[in-house]
């Protein structure tokens, strides 16, 4: 089969390599749909693992071979798959700390190499605890590229969960990529109000069409007075920091009133450092908090907002590329231009 091998050096090669052999309870799955995730990006551009790897999580596909013992699943059927999923009897998960618990730290999807999500090839071994706990089935009539979402969408719903976004209440979202307007629509859905900025028209216009009252070029002058003018002089209820650039959390904070919460989504390096001013938490008494991946919980839920369109995550999808144009996809992704956004590899074509 075909796959898009990691080969160092920030670099992806397309190559043949065999198609993985799966064993008693697993499943084999041909991809046909795979999102391009930003934690890809950062893995392949800064060299984070070593290699070869064969990465992409976002994963759709089809079941194409059953292992000894599989229950409850068919060859021909649909199927999401997510790569991490927790024991569920750790002392993290008995927090719902999923993301902290060490069988979720492990890659239970490969397509050869050290497991790494493998939805860059054409197809993917799943391991037995994924099949059991991490796999769901796609109805009839929804698209593999919307489908591929359902990993995203539900990374985000729990984050609008953690940050407890209301009715009524007014949430600013720091950044419009792809995740971005995920949290627009989400925060929307839970009957926030929502404003947001970002560096492209095209996406801040994609923003207000998604529901955002106001979606602002965050180079156009303060952006605190803006936010104060519409919530009575009191500053954001939620903040949500989609995206990573330098001072990104301080204006989180400055444009949120007292007694808010600001969520922290893509501040994942750990070279990153944030300094705010005690008082601004303290006195202040703004809740700062950090969330990360999705959720087993939530997996029934992303699924059904993502399958009955509830929310239009298909128009966030603004190139659907061939596994052989790979490295484009990974250059759009790492360098947006107007008119890209989400980018989904079918394996297949």
């Amino acid at each position: 089969m075909r796959a898009a091998v990691y080969v160092g050096d920030s670099r992806l090669s397309v190559e043949t390599v065999p198609v993985p052999l799966i064993a008693p309870g697993e499943l084999l799955v041909r991809v046909e749909a795979c999102g391009i995730c930003h934690t890809d990006l950062k893995k392949i551009e800064h060299n984070l693992l070593a290699p070869p790897r064969i990465f992409g999580h976002e994963i759709a596909g089809v079941v194409v071979a059953l292992g000894e013992g599989v229950e409850g699943h068919q060859v021909g059927e649909g199927v999401v798959v997510f790569h991490h999923v927790p024991c569920q009897d750790c002392f993290y998960c008995r927090r719902k700390l999923y993301a902290q618990c060490g069988t979720y730290k492990k890659v239970g999807v490969t397509a050869g190499y050290e497991p790494a999500g493998g939805g860059f090839a054409e197809y993917v071994r799943v391991m037995d605890w994924i099949v059991k706990r991490g796999v769901e089935k796609i109805p009839d009539g929804v698209s593999f590229e919307r489908a591929c979402l359902v990993e995203p969408v539900n990374a985000c719903l729990k984050a609008v969960q953690a940050v407890d976004a209301q009715a009524y209440q007014l949430a600013l979202i720091l950044g419009q990529g792809p995740i971005g307007l995920l949290f627009t629509l989400l925060a929307r859905h839970a009957g926030a109000r929502v404003v947001s900025t970002d560096l492209m028209e095209g996406r801040r216009g994609l923003s207000v069409g998604l529901g955002a009252e106001h979606s602002w070029d965050p180079r156009d002058g303060d952006l605190q007075p803006k936010v104060a003018a519409l919530s009575g002089g009191r500053g954001a209820d939620l903040v949500i920091v989609a995206a990573s650039f330098p001072g990104a959390v301080q204006e989180a904070v400055r444009c949120s009133r007292p007694g808010s919460r600001v969520l922290l989504f893509s501040q994942t390096s750990p070279q990153e450092k944030v300094e705010l001013s005690g008082a601004d938490i303290c006195v202040g008494e703004r809740t700062i908090l950090g969330c990360y991946s999705a959720s087993i919980d939530l997996q029934k839920e992303s699924g059904r907002l993502v399958f009955d369109g509830a929310l239009p995550v298909e128009r966030l999808i603004s190139h659907r590329l061939p596994l052989a144009d790979i490295s484009r996809g990974i250059e759009l992704a790492l360098h947006p231009a107007e008119g890209s956004l989400k980018i989904v590899v079918q394996p297949q074509r």
